[in-house]
């Protein structure tokens, strides 16, 4: 684009990035408090996704910061190895998203069965859900879904208003009317007003509310001086990088990170008709944001859809879009950072509990539905086994069964034996992959075939053989010989998807 180009799209740009803006800056704190961070570090980390990233993006119109999808994984991460080792825990995995772009896998990462994908921010919507509705209360969350779920009922009980400990009620109305807020605007807002996001809507309101009735509620805390919420990773941590715990949290770091990215990517390009994606350039800008994240503390960042969904929607085309909106953050948390620390934490909260509930997509669910009942079960199954265990633990489920099903339907077999006009002559007609699950099957069809026939065995219907079906076949062929038996393989058409030679002759 040269630069009267660029003149003429400038407003249209810099409409496109206040949205975008207005849409970041509840999200970008309200993550950074799920994951047990405090607010600034979701600002640094939303500031460097567009200025950066925004510059180096293989998406153009892609905008990239804190994530709700791994929000679980951090929170879980610092609860086990402390705030300070998320710096290099992350710097690690853009340094493998660096390398994954570099060496053009970003296609591979596209690759995951859509069921797992699915399912896995359904698992992390639930988490986040049930973490957030305590931080709704100005309670603490507890370490798992299923303490978060249990312990609900003695957050709510200590909330009531005759309880003397306190205001988690006042707390609680202030969440419950920021998720209403949001809600009533999806639904009825104007079409002229429809550039405003319900978030900013929601706890703008409810912020106004809370300084008016002077509510003794919770308040994000942020430093006047955002310099101040940097924390510089240190030698030492990096040495700890040898523990293979902290080697598996940065490769899921990096693979769910860049997962969710290029997703993201491939939905912007078919919401618009302009540029597309560059996967691989998408991942190694991802990979040099999360290195600088990772250097400077703050969070991870990914791609994310509802930024940039409102980047598309308020008319977007470059850029620019992308790189002003983080400038745009960078300005009101150095102007204006007084105002941000009025904002309630319930808000916040009630803004993460909405998103949580939006990630469970049961129409995604559904839409599964269309290709049989394997992947719905894929889908729940890992969603369920992210709920109860952990996230690593259920997306490695969803990874298992999708495996197990290609395996099953890799080795679909038809046997069918069949006489021939010729006396004594019979076909053992195979129609699929004969691999070693179906070796019980073929043995028991074997054991039908009449003493002393002449058994054809036509492999022109097969797409492969590994080597225990054929040496199976070959050891019958031994054991009948004195009977009289003979074993005439027809391997034409085969060709090499034989596992191996065939180390008899074709008749037996």
């Amino acid at each position: 684009m040269n630069i009267t180009q660029l003149k003429a799209a400038l407003p249209r740009e810099l409409l496109a990035s206040v949205v975008v803006f207005l849409v970041a800056l509840p999200l970008c704190m309200g993550i950074a408090i799920a994951s047990g961070m405090p607010p600034a570090k979701g600002l640094i980390t939303g500031i460097i996704g567009g200025v950066v990233v925004g510059f180096l993006a293989g998406s153009p119109l892609q905008v990239s910061g804190p994530a709700a999808g791994l929000a679980v994984l951090v929170f879980e991460l610092v609860r086990q190895h402390g705030m300070g080792m998320l710096g290099p825990i992350l710097l690690l995995a853009g340094v493998l998203q660096l390398l994954a772009g570099r060496l053009r896998l970003g296609c591979w990462f596209r690759v995951t069965a859509p069921a797992v994908v699915y399912g896995m921010l359904a698992g992390i919507g639930i988490l986040i859900v049930l973490s957030q509705v305590h931080v709704m209360f100005d309670t603490a969350p507890q370490p798992s879904g299923m303490q978060n779920l249990l312990e609900f009922p003695a957050t709510l009980k200590a909330a009531l208003p005759q309880e003397a400990a306190g205001n988690g009620w006042q707390a609680g109305a202030l969440g419950l009317g920021t998720i209403a807020l949001m809600w009533g605007w999806e639904r009825w807002r104007p079409q002229k007003l429809r550039f405003i996001p319900g978030a900013l809507l929601g706890v703008a309101t409810m912020t106004i509310i809370s300084m008016w009735l002077a509510l003794p509620v919770n308040r994000v805390v942020v430093p006047a001086d955002l310099s101040e919420a940097i924390d510089w990773i240190r030698p030492d941590d990096l040495l700890k990088l040898a523990d293979p715990t902290l080697l598996v949290a940065a490769f899921a770091l990096a693979f769910i990170a860049s997962a969710e990215t290029l997703l993201s990517a491939a939905a912007v390009d078919r919401m618009q008709s302009g540029p597309r994606s560059d996967f691989d350039r998408e991942l190694s800008a991802q990979g040099i944001g999360n290195m600088l994240c990772g250097v400077l503390g703050a969070l991870p960042m990914t791609g994310v859809i509802v930024r940039s969904s409102a980047n598309v929607q308020a008319g977007a085309q470059t850029r620019a879009s992308a790189i002003l909106h983080g400038l745009w953050l960078l300005a009101f948390v150095v102007v204006l950072s007084s105002v941000l620390q009025q904002i309630p934490v319930a808000s916040l909260a009630g803004v993460l509990v909405y998103t949580g509930i939006k990630l469970v997509d049961f129409k995604a669910f559904r839409g599964l539905g269309r290709y049989g009942r394997m992947p719905m079960f894929t889908y729940a199954a890992t969603a369920l086994a992210i709920v109860f265990t952990d996230l690593l633990t259920g997306v490695l489920l969803g990874f298992a069964l999708t495996l197990l099903k290609l395996a099953f339907k890799a080795a679909r077999l038809k046997i069918n034996l069949v006489s021939l006009a010729q006396p004594g002559h019979m076909e053992l007609r195979l129609s699929g992959a004969a691999t070693f699950l179906k070796v019980p099957a073929l043995t028991k069809a074997l054991e039908a075939v009449p003493a002393g026939t002449h058994l054809h065995v036509p492999l022109a219907n097969l797409r492969y053989m590994d080597h225990s079906v054929l040496e199976l076949l070959e050891d019958w062929a031994r054991a009948q010989r004195q009977l009289g038996a003979r074993l005439i393989i027809e391997p034409r058409g085969l060709k090499r998807r034989i596992e191996g030679r065939l180390r008899t002759a074709p008749e037996c």
